[in-house]
């Protein structure tokens, strides 16, 4: 099925807290935009359950490339997590590992997806979220592996509430010495307010960690209530190997912009900031969460989406003080255009996002070679007339590489100059 809009195969938005199944319509410039985000019928072999494991079937993939210029890719399909690699940059790649030998329901659509993170030992390390039977109700879950891809450990779930409520929206980051950050969007706080009689808006952002690459993990921690209930999370590690977080918060008024917390050590999150002023003020949630790239040199480069009165599409904001302040938002993208992601290897920077032209989706990209203070006219790097996942970057010694999938075809990794 062809996308009948760009905003609508883009940003399509959640009802209120994500309470139900209904959608709010997007306006754009005042106009309503007609039907919604629809996924495409699976045919063929994809249509298949019984069929073999291949990547050309998954909705959405995720990749990183470890320190050999391996790139790894991460997978669901028919309730299996599958994992493979490439030693040629995705010419071809080895057979799939499966990770769960028993199924699950794993959430592989849009903002929520499987996740894949390598350490400098080459350690392999996944997160996911798996659907439980009540509605809306999901755990994340953590397997990794020792031995260079061949066996993974037994999944196990993070989160340490264990009732049967929202944790999702994962997001995970690596540490230099190998320590594993993984953070949720987690209802336990919205649930026990709810019992006493209370008001919560959205929901809570927890976080665990391990320092013995994922044998054990530190007891669950909360770094903010009161997040956006559905939209993706960013991560880095800043120069100093503390994480660095940033979401789609709930400020006072219903005003959903974004804010970043830098750690001031792995048990002890720092003081939330504000990134952006965009004062975008909607009793619902858009699916549509930041970028995050942090450079050597300590510069915070993130992309983001408003669709506020006066300042709606997309933008880009740097911070040099460890996300206290950012420079003034550069607006960049068409209208329509969508989740961008943003990646900062040295002083070069690269930002790709997605736009529908009329007839195909396209992803663009523009660069900066000055630490984001000044961006190259955006180009055209990838089309698609058939639907299309997010577009991701990843680096390897030194160059930048578009992660894409589209419908029912192989997952692309291009090299982007």
């Amino acid at each position: 099925m062809k996308i009948l809009s760009s905003f609508l195969f883009i940003a399509s938005l959640a009802a209120s807290g994500c309470a139900n199944d209904a959608t709010v319509k997007p306006t754009v410039d005042g106009k309503q935009a007609q039907g919604h985000h629809h996924v495409p019928e699976k045919t063929g072999i994809c249509a298949d359950p019984k069929a073999l494991p291949v990547n050309l079937c998954a909705d959405t993939i995720s990749s990183a490339f470890d320190n050999q210029g391996v790139v790894w890719i991460t997978w669901a399909n028919n309730d299996r997590l599958y994992v493979q690699s490439s030693k040629d940059k995705g010419i071809s790649f080895s057979t799939p590992v499966l990770i769960n030998s028993k199924p699950e329901a794993i959430a592989a659509d849009g903002e929520s997806r499987p996740k894949v993170k390598l350490d400098a030992q080459g350690n392999i390390y996944l997160t996911w979220v798996l659907t439980l039977d009540k509605k809306r109700s999901t755990y994340v879950r953590f397997s990794h592996s020792t031995d260079g891809g061949k066996h993974f450990s037994e999944p196990v779930t993070v989160n340490d509430n264990v009732e049967i409520i929202r944790h999702r929206f994962d997001s995970m980051a690596i540490g230099k010495n190998g320590e594993i950050f993984i953070a949720w969007l987690d209802a336990r706080d919205i649930e026990a307010e709810k019992k006493a009689g209370h008001e919560f808006k959205g929901l809570s952002l927890y976080y665990t960690w391990s320092k013995d690459g994922g044998a054990h993990f530190y007891p669950n921690q909360r770094i903010a209530t009161h997040t956006c209930e559905c939209c993706r999370l960013a991560t880095d590690i800043a120069p100093d190997n503390t994480p660095v977080i940033s979401w789609r918060h709930v400020f006072d008024g219903d005003i959903r912009d974004h804010a970043l917390v830098k750690f001031n050590d792995w048990n002890t999150p720092g003081d939330t900031q504000r990134v952006g002023q965009d004062n975008w003020k909607i009793d619902a949630c858009p699916h549509h969460g930041p970028g995050l790239s942090i450079s050597a040199s300590g510069i915070y480069h993130e992309v983001w989406f408003s669709n506020s009165p006066t300042r709606q599409g997309l933008f880009y904001a740097y911070s040099t003080d460890s996300g206290q302040h950012f420079s003034e938002q550069l607006k960049f993208g068409n209208e329509g255009a969508s989740h961008p992601h943003v990646l900062a290897l040295g002083s070069q920077v690269r930002v790709v996002w997605q736009e529908f032209d009329g007839t195909n989706n396209v992803i663009k990209l523009m660069k900066s070679a000055d630490d984001g203070k000044s961006w190259s006219e955006p180009e055209s790097i990838a089309q698609t007339a058939q639907s299309g996942d997010q577009p991701f970057l990843i680096g390897d010694n030194g160059k930048f590489y578009l992660s894409w999938k589209t419908q029912q075809q192989a997952f692309q990794l291009k090299l982007v100059e």
